[in-house]
């Protein structure tokens, strides 16, 4: 049975927002990896991803949040972190995660990180 798992993206003036619903396992990180590539690809730099629905990652996952975010940010952008879960939570921390990425509250406090720090020219 394939594991549950939906992106849905919307935009907030010049920043994507990514609410992942599900588990990003090995069968999902693909399509993880797929929706940030369309969002690079339409020149789409700023990125939230809104982990409120997001029941479980496992390392697949977390490599492609990893595999992504240094091309980000030489090109003026970033990865934004938002609502995790406990349980994901506490697998961002065991791996540092809050040592590389800005995890906040909520989009909100997402998209006011991006509003303090103005986009740079890559």
């Amino acid at each position: 049975m394939p594991t549950p798992f939906r992106i849905d993206t919307s935009r907030i003036d010049d920043i994507s927002v990514m609410v992942l619903d599900g588990q990003v396992d090995a069968h999902t990180a693909p399509r993880f990896e797929e929706a940030i590539q369309a969002e690079l690809t339409a020149g789409h730099q700023r990125i939230i991803a809104d982990c409120a629905k997001l029941t479980y990652i496992s390392s697949a996952g977390l490599g492609v949040f990893m595999s992504f975010i240094e091309e980000i940010r030489e090109s003026g952008g970033d990865i934004k972190i938002c609502s995790v879960i406990p349980k994901v939570q506490a697998t961002f921390e065991i791996l540092g995660f809050q040592d590389i990425f800005d995890i906040v509250a909520d989009v909100p406090a997402a998209v006011q990180r991006f509003r303090e720090s103005p986009v740079k020219e890559a």
